[in-house]
């Protein structure tokens, strides 16, 4: 039960830093500008509900997937690591999005009449080093239902929280303001970085144990 609470906790707070809903406060504010509080509200949820089917899916076939394309857990467990560690170094620059999005993506978001599904579900919510995220985690949690249910289970609260956090985007702004969100993104970005070096050792011992002599 202890390893089980452990495991959660790690996903969550995994898969909740790399998602980064605070981080995306300001690029949301900026391609939802004009729009009514209603429509604003609907844009999150339907990317809060698309990444999450995105996430969710694979979390779910990952590990297939990357197996049809022979591509060892080892070797995934460091990519996934570096891609955490890019993002974790932007957060600790208090730069979230730079590995996300570039500004010519996000200013065509801002034209479109649909801007739920790119950029904001794909690929600010759920991007490659989400997707790598989850896939890891279900493959660290072991055998057995509860390590994956444990992963699923901090995917959904993550969105959940992702998209309150959206819907109030203006207010979550004028709370913390400048300097508050660059310390709350320096803070998780930490964080963050801690759980990558892990993913990254983890990866690493995996692939040279094979090779030890018995």
């Amino acid at each position: 039960m202890t390893e089980l609470l452990s495991h959660f906790l790690v996903s969550l707070s995994a898969v909740f830093f790399i998602v980064d809903p605070f981080g995306i406060v300001p690029i949301f504010l900026a391609i939802t500008a004009g729009s009514p509080p209603e429509k604003a509200r609907e844009t999150a949820a339907r990317a809060c509900l698309t990444a999450f089917g995105m996430m969710t899916f694979f979390a779910l076939f990952g590990g297939a997937v990357f197996k049809i394309f022979g591509i060892s857990l080892s070797a995934f467990r460091i990519a996934g690591g570096l891609l955490l560690l890019m993002t974790a170094l932007d957060m600790l620059r208090a730069k979230p999005s730079g590995t996300r999005t570039s500004p010519e993506e996000t200013e065509e978001g801002a034209q479109k009449d649909d801007v739920a599904l790119v950029p904001l579900a794909i690929p600010l919510l759920s991007g490659p080093g989400a997707i790598a995220t989850v896939v890891v985690l279900m493959s660290q949690g072991g055998p057995g239902v509860l390590p994956a249910a444990a992963v699923l289970l901090s995917i959904a609260i993550t969105f959940i929280a992702s998209y309150f956090i959206l819907r109030g985007a203006a207010l979550v702004q004028r709370v913390l303001g400048r300097s508050g969100m660059a310390i709350l993104e320096r803070t998780m970005g930490l964080i963050l970085a801690a759980i990558a070096v892990q993913f990254v050792a983890d990866g690493a011992l995996d692939l040279i144990a094979p090779a030890r002599p018995h």
